[in-house]
């Protein structure tokens, strides 16, 4: 008998919530937050409106898992460096580097702003917390969130990726 008889249909769900997020998420970099629909993300997932309702009630609804869904691997990414450096360095390659993020730097501004200054939303504080964890300090964390925050609208090239990460650390533990 199966430990969990239910492991196929969780299985199923989770493909098709990642299929979802990351139709969403091609949606964003090709026509913008504002401009796409539900039913954009159930054709781009490739999955039917009525599962895309069944996981989702609406646009914001499917944003926010995609936001949670970003955060988790951001802090998957983070934890998986050898140095607190090195994950910061991490970190701003991908925010920089994001495909998504830089159509909403030119297509969706208002959004993009709102999000990045809910400093009180549960989500900037797990990443902060997952941050203090991996630097070792909450103040660290502060202010490293604060510089990837600024590379959402200012990205850096991956070389100056390292040398800020690398003089953030280094000044942080004078």
């Amino acid at each position: 008998m199966p430990l969990n008889k239910y492991a196929p249909q969780v299985t199923t769900h989770r493909r098709t919530q990642s299929a979802i997020l990351a139709g969403t998420k091609e949606l964003i970099t090709t026509v913008g937050l504002a401009k796409m629909s539900m039913i954009e993300i159930a054709d781009t997932s490739q999955v039917s409106r009525a599962t895309l309702y069944n996981h989702y009630r609406d646009k914001e609804s499917v944003i926010a898992a995609l936001c949670e869904s970003e955060i988790e691997r951001l802090i998957a990414i983070a934890s998986s460096a050898q140095t607190a450096t090195e994950a910061l360095e991490m970190l701003s390659i991908q925010i920089s580097t994001d495909a998504a993020l830089a159509h909403m730097r030119t297509h969706d501004p208002a959004p993009l702003a709102l999000a990045l200054g809910a400093s009180t939303h549960p989500l900037w504080k797990t990443f902060s917390q997952s941050l203090a964890t991996i630097t070792g300090s909450q103040v660290i964390a502060d202010v490293a969130l604060r510089w990837l925050v600024g590379q959402v609208l200012q990205p850096l090239t991956p070389e100056e990726s390292r040398l800020a990460a690398e003089l953030l650390i280094s000044r942080a533990n004078l």
